[in-house]
C-alpha cells in the first residue's frame, strides 16, 4: 500500500516541513479539495460585491442613517423567514435540489438588478406615496419622531435599494455559512477536515482581494463612458453580471463535485463523513433561560454582543462620513473596493499568525485583542469626527477625508482582529464544556447572539437618531460604544478565570485550534 494511502487511511498525512503548514494535501485529493476551494472563493467573491455595492446604494440614496432601520426591520425578519422556509423545503426536497432551490433566488434577483431593475428604478419607486407619507409625518406626528419615521419613509421610498441590501445580507449566512459549510460537512471525512479547512478559509479569502481589485475597475470608469450615459449604471451591469456568473460556476461546481467527487469511493463514503453535530432547535426564550443559568455561557454570549453592537454602531457613524465624503456612486464604490482588498491582505496576514498569539501570549491575551483593538480605534475615529473642524489646516488632507481613512483603518484592524483572534478564542472556550452544554450552549448563543448582534446597534441607533442626526450625537454614540466594550472587557476577564478552571478540571490541552479552520467565514458573512 503506497504512503499516499496510509496516510489518508489513517488520518495522520505523511507531511513535513512548509507543506505540512501550507499545503496538506495529497495529489489524488486535489479532485476534492480544488472545486469546494473554488466554491469558497466564488461565495466569497460574491459577498465583497454585494456588501461594498449594498452599502453604496442604500448610502448616497438613503444615508447611513437608514442601515440600522433596515438591519432591524428587513434583515431581521427576512432571515428568520428564510430560515423557516428553508427548514420546510428541507423536509420535501432532495439536498441537490435544494442546494439549487435556496441559490436560484439569489441568481435571479441580481442578475435582473442591474439590467432590469436598476435602469427601471424610478418607475418602481413609489414617490407619491413616501412624499404623501413624510406630509402626514411632518404635519400630524411629534417633532422629536420625525427623524425616525422620515428614515423608515426613505428606505420604503428606495425599496429596490433596500431588498438589494437585505438579500446581500441573507447572501453571507444563507449561502457562505449554509450552503457551502453544510455542504462540506457532508462530504468531509474528520481526518481530511483537519487539513482541508484551513486551507478553504485561506485560499477562499482571497476572493476579498480579487473582488476589491474586480470593484474597483469596473467602479472608476467615469471618465470612460460616453457623455450622457449613467456611469454608475454600467458598473451595474459588470458587477452583477461579474456576480451572475460566479453563481453559474458555483453551480457548475457543485453538480461536478455530485457527478464525479460523490461517486469516488477514494473521496467519499457516507459512513466515513464527518458526523453530523446534534444541534437542537432553541427558541428564544429557551436560549434566554439556559444562558441566565450558566455564568460560563452567559460570558461566551456577552462577548459575541459586544462585538456585533460595538462594530455596528462604529460603522454607520463611519459610512455617514463616507456619504459626505463621496456623493457620487461610482467614486465611494471605488473607494470600497479598495477597502475590500486592505481587508483581504490584513485578513489573510493575521490569521496566519492568529494562533502563534495564542499559544505564545494565551487565550487572555488573544481574546482581549479584538474589544482592546476597536476601543483604542474606535476612540481615535470618533475624535477624528468629533473634532475634525479644530484639526482644518493641520494637515494637507481635508478633515472629512481623514476621518474617512481613520474609519476605514479602525475597520479593517477590527475585522482582521476578530477573524485571527476573537473567533478561535470563541470557539475554545468551547472545548472543556461537557457535550450537552457545548451543544444547547452554542444553538442558543447562535440565536441569541446572532439576533441581538445584528439588531442590538440598530435598536441603539433607533433611539439616538430621535433625538437628533448622528453628527450631533457622535458623544452620546462613543459612550455607547464605551459601555459596551467595557462589558465585554470585563466579560473576557470572567470568561478567562472560569475556563482555566474548568480546563484544570478536565485536563484539556490549551493548544490553539488551526486558525481560520473554526469557521472559515468571511470577513463581513456577519457584520
Amino acid at each position: 500500500m503506497s504512503s499516499t494511502k496510509v496516510g489518508i487511511s489513517s488520518g495522520e498525512p505523511e507531511f513535513t516541513g512548509f507543506r505540512k503548514i501550507f499545503w496538506p494535501i495529497h495529489n489524488n485529493e486535489l479532485k476534492k479539495f480544488l472545486p469546494m476551494v473554488l466554491m469558497m472563493f466564488c461565495f466569497l467573491f460574491n459577498y465583497t460585491i454585494m456588501r461594498d455595492t449594498k452599502d453604496t446604494l442604500i448610502v448616497i440614496a438613503a444615508g447611513a442613517e437608514a442601515i440600522p432601520f433596515l438591519k432591524f426591520w428587513g434583515t431581521l425578519p427576512m432571515s428568520i423567514l428564510f430560515v423557516v422556509i428553508y427548514a420546510k423545503l428541507s423536509n420535501v426536497l432532495k439536498p441537490t435540489t435544494l442546494f439549487y432551490a435556496v441559490i436560484a433566488p439569489f441568481l435571479i434577483f441580481f442578475s435582473c438588478f442591474g439590467f432590469l431593475i436598476y435602469p427601471n428604478v424610478e418607475l418602481v419607486s413609489p414617490t407619491h406615496t413616501a412624499d404623501a407619507l413624510e406630509a402626514f409625518i411632518n404635519s400630524s406626528l411629534p417633532a422629536r419622531m420625525h427623524d425616525t419615521l422620515f428614515k423608515l419613509v426613505e428606505v420604503f421610498r428606495v425599496w429596490p435599494y433596500a431588498l438589494f441590501y437585505i438579500l446581500s445580507e441573507l447572501w453571507g449566512s444563507m449561502g457562505i455559512s449554509l450552503l457551502f459549510w453544510q455542504f462540506a460537512n457532508q462530504i468531509t471525512r474528520s481526518a481530511e477536515a483537519k487539513r482541508f479547512y484551513a486551507g478553504f478559509g485561506q485560499l477562499g479569502n482571497l476572493a476579498l482581494v480579487a473582488s476589491g481589485l474586480t470593484i474597483i475597475h469596473f467602479s472608476d470608469i467615469r471618465s470612460q463612458v460616453p457623455a450622457g450615459v449613467d456611469a454608475w449604471g454600467e458598473t451595474l451591469h459588470w458587477l452583477m453580471g461579474a456576480i451572475t456568473i460566479s453563481c453559474v460556476v458555483i453551480v457548475l461546481a457543485y453538480w461536478w463535485m455530485n457527478q464525479n467527487v460523490l461517486t469516488d469511493p477514494r473521496l467519499y463514503n457516507p459512513a466515513d463523513r464527518m458526523p453530523k453535530k446534534s444541534k437542537p432547535k432553541l427558541t428564544l426564550t429557551e436560549s434566554f433561560l439556559l444562558l441566565s443559568r450558566s455564568r460560563y455561557l452567559g460570558c461566551i454570549v456577552l462577548l459575541v454582543l459586544g462585538y456585533g453592537i460595538s462594530i455596528n454602531l462604529i460603522e454607520v457613524v463611519w459610512k455617514s462620513q463616507l456619504g459626505a465624503q463621496f456623493t457620487n456612486e461610482n467614486d465611494y464604490n471605488t473607494f470600497m473596493g479598495y477597502f475590500s482588498m486592505c481587508t483581504g491582505f490584513a485578513t489573510l496576514l493575521l490569521v496566519t499568525v492568529g494562533s502563534n498569539v495564542i499559544r505564545r501570549l494565551g487565550w487572555l491575551v488573544a481574546a482581549l485583542s479584538a474589544p482592546v483593538m476597536i476601543l483604542i480605534t474606535g476612540g481615535i475615529f470618533f475624535a477624528f469626527v468629533m473634532y475634525k473642524n479644530e484639526l482644518d489646516g493641520m494637515f494637507s488632507y481635508t478633515p472629512l477625508w481623514i476621518a474617512v481613512i481613520a474609519g476605514a483603518t479602525q475597520n479593517i484592524l477590527s475585522k482582521a482582529t476578530k477573524y485571527s483572534l476573537f473567533d478561535p478564542t470563541k470557539e475554545m472556550a468551547y472545548i472543556p464544556l461537557d457535550q450537552e452544554s457545548k451543544v444547547k450552549g452554542k444553538a442558543a448563543i447562535d440565536v441569541v447572539g446572532g439576533r441581538l448582534g445584528k439588531s442590538g446597534g440598530g435598536v441603539i441607533l433607533q433611539v439616538v437618531l430621535m433625538f437628533g442626526a448622528i453628527a450631533d450625537n457622535l458623544p452620546v454614540l462613543l459612550f455607547f460604544v464605551a459601555i459596551v466594550v467595557a462589558a465585554w472587557i470585563y466579560s473576557v476577564f470572567s470568561l478567562n478565570r472560569l475556563y482555566l478552571e474548568k480546563l484544570q478540571e478536565t485536563g484539556e490541552d490549551t493548544e490553539a485550534p488551526a486558525a481560520v479552520g473554526l469557521s472559515g467565514k468571511p470577513v463581513e458573512a456577519s457584520s
